[in-house]
Order: structure tokens, then C-alpha cells, then sequence
């Protein structure tokens, strides 16, 4: 018989009741029980086992001249659309194009490998009135979020105008123009920026003071297959910056989904009891009933440690780690070269 026939929402329900003591709709209705599930299931279960089951495998897909890839919040058709809520840990290895690139989640170690060295450039020259600087850059394309103008006032205050990447808002991918905005209030949008062409329009809120030098600083780049990916503050970072569209696949750690609906069965059959005991959990101590918490305690980690057997089986099979780990013996012989005999 197929365990799915026991491993259901109204079956998990009905655990509850039996568990709580509260077989009446009155002492605590259906869709209250499926709240605690869902608490249970998408923010208790991940923090307390990770199994092996929630390992999956993500694709998504590069842009040529984009080298930062966020979490999507427009497009949910986009594989990383809503990724920081879906998935819970990223881990290696990482593929680009079908080859292994090298992966890091330390900003230092990746960017001391690809540092982001500054170019700068004069813009022009302040008279006291003007505001308006424009022009093209020749050193392109540039990467995003590295593109500064700026001079002083009458005042000797500092005006500044910074990039912000402009978004598709229907699909959310990054364009190939951003905003030039002041950095204190990115609403005081001065003009824009083509971060390919180099083409750039600004309109200062206030104007350069005379003689002031007005300077652009911007960071350029060379396209070409990525070779190395970054993953910090939820956002892959690649370099070199693609020089056209890659497959990109990464391990990555699920989330249990929620229970929407009564034909919904959690991630593992198996789960069926673990869910109920951490429902009923919840409940009671929601209740401020410590002693019934106490009594449903050691069978609560009893269904945890059982739902964790089958991760523990599965990694049986993998050789422990160690500095020889990724090295191969290569013999020769008459028979030609191989492993271990």
C-alpha cells in the first residue's frame, strides 16, 4: 500500500486533534491546525534537518553583460523569482556552460581574484551655472553600481551623482541603462547612463562652482565565458561577465512548501508524524501547557530522528572528505592507465 494514503493534510489533521485532545471544530477549527502545519513545516522543519530529499538542482540562465544575478521580485515564471523564501542554502559544485567554475561565497577571496580597479576621467569643467554634463565614456562596457560623477559647489559641499541599474518591470532582468541619481535621495534622479555605450547625460541639482573639475569614476570590464561565481547577500555574482546567455547549476537546499490546499502531502511521506507532533507542539505552547509539552517531547524527537534515518543511509555511500579527496592515482601499466586495481 502506498504510504501517500496516510501522509496527507486531513490525515495530519486529524493527528493533531488526537494528539491536542480536541476533537471538536469548536476548541480549534481546521484552517488553525493547517496554520500551525505550515509554521511548522516552512520555518521549524529547515532549521532543525536539512534532509537529503530538499536537495535539488537549480538552473537559470545569464545575460550578456549582466554579472549580478539577484533575487527575481517581479517575474515568478524567473527560477530565481522569490529565492531567498524558497531555498535555503547554496552549495557547490556550480557549472556554467556544462564545465565546473571555481565558487566562493567570500567576497574577499573573489574579488582578490577579480578586483574592481576604478577608472577616472574629467567630465568638464564648473562655471557657476551649468549643471548639465554629458558624454560618452570610451573605456566600456561598465559594470553597474560603479559609475560615479561628481564636483564641488559654491559652498565647497560635494555634489555626487551615483548609478542605479534600471529594471524591466515586466520580467525584473536588469537593462542596459541605470538612473544617475543623487546617492542621499535616489528619487533626485539626475540622468542616466548607457552602461554599454557609455553614454551619459547628467543634470545637477546644483550647479559645479567655477573652476571646479567635474569626475567621472567607472569601473570597465572584458566579456567572456564566466569562469568563477561569488554567492553573497543572496546575489550570484560571475566573472568574467558573460559575453552571452549560459546555463548556470547549483545545488541547492529546498524549502518544505506549505500545506495550500487538502490534497497537499509534505516533501517526504514520512514526515506525516513528525508534522503532527510539531503541530501539536506548537499548540500547546500556545496554550502555556508546559506539561503536555514535556509529555509530547521525546516522541517529537523521536519522528525527527526517524525522518533523518533515510539522509543518514544516503550518505553512507559518499567517501568522508579529505585533502586526497579529489586527487587520482594514475597508474601505468600494460594493461594502460586506470585508478586503483
Amino acid at each position: 500500500m502506498s504510504d501517500s494514503t496516510y501522509s496527507t493534510l486531513a490525515n495530519i489533521i486529524e493527528k493533531v486533534r488526537f494528539l491536542t485532545r480536541s476533537p471538536s471544530q469548536n476548541q480549534i477549527s481546521d484552517s488553525t491546525i493547517t496554520n500551525y502545519i505550515d509554521v511548522f513545516t516552512i520555518y521549524d522543519i529547515p532549521m532543525r534537518l536539512r534532509t537529503f530529499s530538499l536537495r535539488k538542482n537549480l538552473t537559470f540562465y545569464t545575460q550578456p553583460y549582466v554579472d549580478v544575478y539577484p533575487e527575481n521580485t517581479v517575474n515568478t515564471l524567473d527560477p530565481l523569482y522569490n529565492f531567498k523564501n524558497t531555498y535555503l542554502s547554496v552549495h557547490p559544485p556550480v557549472y556554467v556552460g556544462g564545465s565546473e567554475v571555481f565558487f566562493t561565497q567570500s567576497e574577499d577571496q573573489f574579488y582578490r581574484l577579480y578586483p574592481k580597479i576604478p577608472n577616472q576621467l574629467q567630465a568638464g569643467t564648473g562655471d557657476g551655472s551649468n549643471k548639465t554634463f554629458s558624454g560618452t565614456i570610451t573605456g566600456v562596457p561598465i559594470y553597474r553600481n560603479t559609475f560615479t560623477i561628481s564636483s564641488l559647489d559654491a559652498n565647497g559641499l560635494g555634489i555626487i551623482g551615483v548609478d542605479v541599474p534600471m529594471l524591466d518591470p515586466t520580467t525584473g532582468n536588469p537593462l542596459k541603462t541605470g538612473y544617475i541619481v543623487n546617492p542621499a535621495n535616489s528619487s533626485d534622479i539626475y540622468g542616466t547612463i548607457n552602461y554599454i555605450t557609455g553614454v551619459y547625460t547628467c543634470v545637477f541639482s546644483t550647479a559645479p562652482a567655477l573652476s571646479q573639475t567635474v569626475y567621472i569614476q567607472y569601473t570597465q570590464y572584458a566579456v567572456n565565458t564566466p569562469q568563477a561565481v561569488l554567492y553573497f547577500d543572496s546575489k550570484f555574482v560571475l566573472r568574467p561577465v558573460p559575453d552571452k546567455s549560459y546555463t548556470v547549476q547549483i545545488d541547492v537546499m529546498q524549502r518544505p512548501s506549505e500545506f495550500l490546499n487538502a490534497n497537499s502531502m509534505p516533501e517526504l511521506s514520512e514526515m506525516y508524524q513528525y508534522i503532527a507532533y510539531g503541530a501539536a507542539k506548537k499548540i500547546f505552547e500556545d496554550r502555556m501547557d508546559p506539561e503536555s509539552v514535556q509529555i509530547i517531547t521525546p516522541e517529537f524527537i523521536k519522528q525527527q530522528e526517524l525522518c533523518i534515518t533515510r539522509t543518514y543511509d544516503q550518505q553512507k555511500n559518499e567517501r568522508s572528505s579529505t585533502i586526497y579527496t579529489d586527487q587520482t592515482e594514475t597508474l601505468v601499466s600494460g594493461w594502460g592507465r586506470g585508478g586503483w586495481f
